[in-house]
């Protein structure tokens, strides 16, 4: 699933491409793609005609496009959603699901999704923030976002890091990979117990945090697969930058001992076994 950089890579191409265009019209190829939009396809297609895109914001892993109305489109990639800009006649995606044109008969933004797992909606009066994302935390990204809270909140917590670092209500836009990322950099093992950490090495796992993000947030994020894209649809390249994630076997490095895979939340963690050991007493045994 798209984490924190690639969503922001898209935000950045949406911003570009996208902000002080009017929408002339909008075609729904699939109801699933707007199944949040809860009063149906047609009016998702109505409300938005004729709207002008004032803004490209992201709250974690949400995009959320302010109208000129006051109301806001709110997106979510899911696992396989893309937000593609593509002159007017280009041929149709075979999963494209949503169809935006323009008054300016410009490039046209196409929401392609083949796993329908992501979707678009309209938040009504949500330009500022919409209300079905005001409950996720503000990303270490956010020039609002406060270390001192964050670092409190997670020492008061009683659970193991990793599983702190992908709650998007403590703290957003981190996902799997930037979680292992940051671990390793941090040299703790996701499985710390969080009210063991101390005040400084809570610090130090937030940097680190915030550095990968910047870093991978450069590369235009990480592309494992053809459907992560940015708005070009060209792929991201920090994948050849990760030090842990996905690279079972191969040696750290940091240290040269082989990089190990744990099972963990119905998916895997990748952690270095010497600069990373499992701490004696963890939530896990």
């Amino acid at each position: 699933m798209p984490e924190l950089p690639e969503v922001e890579t898209v935000r950045q191409g949406v911003a570009q491409w996208v902000v002080g265009r009017r929408i002339a019209s909008v075609e729904v190829r699939h109801p699933r793609a707007v199944r949040r939009h809860a009063p149906g396809d047609v009016h998702f297609a109505d409300v938005l005609a004729g709207r002008t895109v004032l803004d490209a914001r992201r709250r974690g892993k949400y995009l959320w496009l302010p109208l000129d109305s006051g109301d806001a489109i709110v997106g979510h990639l899911g696992m396989s959603g893309q937000l593609l800009l593509q002159p007017p006649g280009t041929t149709d995606e075979t999963h494209l699901r949503v169809r935006f044109r323009f008054a300016d008969d410009g490039p046209e933004l196409r929401f392609v999704d083949q796993r329908t797992f992501g979707g678009l909606s309209v938040s009504e009066g949500g330009a500022d923030l919409p209300d079905e994302i005001a409950h996720i935390a503000r990303d270490p990204m956010d020039p609002e976002f406060s270390d001192e809270a964050f670092v409190a909140a997670l020492r008061r917590r009683h659970t193991e890091v990793k599983r702190a670092l992908l709650d998007q209500t403590l703290i957003s836009g981190v996902g799997n990979i930037y979680a292992d990322e940051a671990l390793w950099r941090a040299g703790l093992h996701g499985g710390r117990p969080t009210d063991a950490l101390t005040g400084p090495a809570a610090h130090r796992l937030l940097g680190h945090v915030r550095d990968v993000l910047a870093e991978a947030i450069s590369e235009g994020g990480t592309s494992f697969d053809a459907l992560y894209v940015n708005v070009n649809g060209e792929s991201g390249y920090f994948d050849r930058a990760l030090n842990a994630y996905g690279r079972e076997g191969e040696p750290c490095r940091r240290c040269g001992a082989p990089i190990r895979r744990e099972a963990f939340m119905n998916r895997s963690s990748y952690s270095c076994p010497r600069c990373q050991p499992r701490p004696r007493g963890s939530l896990r045994g």
